[in-house]
């Protein structure tokens, strides 16, 4: 673990983040424990309303405090936050997010010398915080030898000289010293100069504002090579182009703070615990709420927490001009389809194709979604649109040929469905979904068994823990009579797979065709239990109250009667 990751986990361990159990009063235990319940599910607006209940009973408690605080920086809501940092200060409580709130609420209001009092009182936030936020305080009382000297302390300090020399230069361009910023961006540093998201586009536009676009773009590709986003695609257009691009990368003292905030939450993030993690990224965003790249990771920190109306509203924060804002959308119509609200999933990305008719993943994205609505024609016309658009080399197109084969294969449309299977596997030979899928679906239709045995084995010599596709190869075996084989991969296959009704099923149908009759319908009444498809239950029952074999007599096909040797 890095120096300045040591120095926030010590800060973390100390402090009581999201979850911690308070003491507390009798008289109001419900709305603690409703609160403890909503903040382990990460519901931030019942944590915060439970919470502010408790604390009529408790006001001094630390943890409460702390808790209820925490849950309002979640939420985005720091004006309700800050007066409850402030009471946490005035306790003599120590508390890591009290001070990060109090100081980023001084730098939204332009209060420098309230952020330097605070230090000079000992309130840290963390070593790295407190150097460059002292820096960028006297930046904003206009004292830029005093802010030089703060940079330059936190340069030789261990660890944070990168951090040091990128505000550094930040704060020199922020006052129109590009040569100086240059000087330091290209200067010598030990293991080379480690470039962000946001110090990399701050280094190219102060090469362009000095004239030298060829170097711009060199440090553009040299960082970002082809993985371009939106923002980035704009930028690298401009100065190719020869324009002279203005420096809009961290021009004000509010904004290093916020370009410092979402860094530490980039730091932080594979360790800590989420809700942590989101409390630099909710100040990053509170400091610089166009700072788009801050803006979605706050999304995505809310996604991920399953978060799905916090996480759209931050997604449709970002401004529709801003070069993001397809990737926003995009956003905001997934965690609208996991929050089950398919439909307005499916208007922001008809918009978008209004808004943005020229790219492709907004189309491939609508049929997804679509697809997952089960309106399969509208599907395969937004995956056509999709394939239309996408250049015949990129990567995305053989997932779209293999969405929209699964479409046609809904649809009952066998010859497109494998027309798309098989230009999937042109694009992305011996991909084991897609050779599962199409495998399966041969085995299903009685057909080129012996190609779809090949597919399916080679599928799962790539994922062999994979129990969709262990299930697969099983039942391959089945069709081809292979019982016994067919038994070992079932029975492994419902080991990965346990509460699966279809494997439990497949299985119960392997048992029967070796003679295991009693384990069959064991596994028959399993199936049931994990709540199959209508039509599937009713094929289940009947072959619980008849067997198998007769069921097939039924369904036109031959009986297996190894079960029964029953003529």
């Amino acid at each position: 673990m890095t120096v300045v990751k040591r120095a926030f986990f010590g800060a973390i361990t100390a402090a009581a983040i999201l979850g911690c159990g308070p003491g507390f009063a009798d008289p109001d235990a419900g709305s603690y424990l409703a609160a403890r319940q909503a903040l382990q599910a990460n519901d931030f607006a019942e944590a915060s309303r439970r919470l502010s209940r408790a604390l009529i009973s408790d006001p001094a408690d630390p943890a409460l405090l702390e808790n209820t605080m925490t849950a309002y920086i979640a939420l985005g809501d720091v004006a309700r936050a800050l007066p409850i940092a402030e009471s946490i200060v005035e306790r003599g409580y120590e508390s890591q997010v009290a001070n990060l709130t109090l100081m980023m609420s001084s730098a939204k209001a332009g209060d420098w010398q309230g952020i330097l009092e605070t230090l000079e009182a000992g309130r840290s936030v963390g070593p790295l915080v407190d150097g460059l936020a002292k820096g960028w305080a006297y930046l904003g009382e206009g004292d830029m030898t005093r802010a030089t000297e703060s940079f330059d302390a936190v340069i030789v300090a261990e660890g944070m000289m990168i951090y040091g020399l990128t505000h550094k230069a930040y704060a020199l361009a922020s006052v129109g010293d590009f040569e100086g910023a240059d000087a330091i961006f290209s200067g010598q540093v030990p293991g080379g100069m480690r470039y962000s998201r946001q110090s990399a586009i701050a280094h190219a536009q102060i090469l362009s504002q000095l004239g030298r676009n060829d170097d711009a773009l060199t440090i553009i590709d040299g960082v970002f090579g082809d993985q371009l986003d939106p923002s980035i695609v704009d930028l690298r257009a401009k100065i190719t182009a020869d324009e002279a691009v203005a420096y809009t990368a961290v021009r004000t003292p509010a904004q290093g703070l916020g370009d410092l905030f979402h860094i530490i939450a980039g730091i932080v993030q594979e360790d800590a615990p989420a809700p942590f993690t989101l409390m630099y990224a909710r100040a990053a965003s509170y400091l610089w709420p166009e700072n788009t790249a801050a803006v979605l990771m706050t999304a995505r920190l809310l996604e991920g927490l399953e978060q799905h109306d916090l996480a759209n509203t931050a997604f449709a924060s970002v401004a529709r001009d801003d070069p993001s804002f397809s990737a926003a959308e995009l956003g905001r119509a997934e965690v609208l389809r996991a929050a089950g609200r398919q439909d307005a999933a499916i208007e922001v990305l008809e918009a978008l194709t209004r808004s943005h008719p020229d790219l492709p993943e907004v189309y491939a994205t609508k049929g997804d979604t679509l697809r997952q609505a089960e309106r399969y024609d509208e599907a395969i016309a937004a995956y056509t649109t999709a394939l239309e658009l996408y250049d015949e080399g990129q990567n995305p197109r053989w997932f779209v040929h293999y969405t929209r084969g699964i479409s046609y294969h809904r649809m009952d449309e066998w010859p497109d469905a494998e027309a798309d299977f098989r230009a999937a596997l042109a694009l992305r030979p011996d991909h084991p979904q897609v050779l599962n899928y199409l495998g399966y679906s041969l085995v299903e239709r009685g057909e080129k068994l012996d190609e779809a045995l090949e597919m399916i084995e080679t599928a799962a010599a790539e994922r062999p823990d994979n129990g969709a596709i262990v299930d697969s190869l099983g039942w391959v075996y089945f069709q081809l009579g292979r019982y016994e084989e067919a038994v070992f991969h079932l029975e492994r296959a419902a080991s990965l797979e346990p509460v699966d009704s279809v494997i439990n099923d497949h299985l119960g149908d392997a048992f029967w065709a070796v003679g295991r009759e009693t384990e069959a319908r064991f596994q028959w009444h399993r199936a049931l239990s994990f709540d199959p498809e209508a039509d599937e239950a009713l094929r289940i029952r009947d072959k619980l109250k008849r067997g198998l074999d007769l069921v097939l007599v039924d369904e036109g096909r031959a009986p297996i009667r190894v079960a029964s040797g029953d003529d």
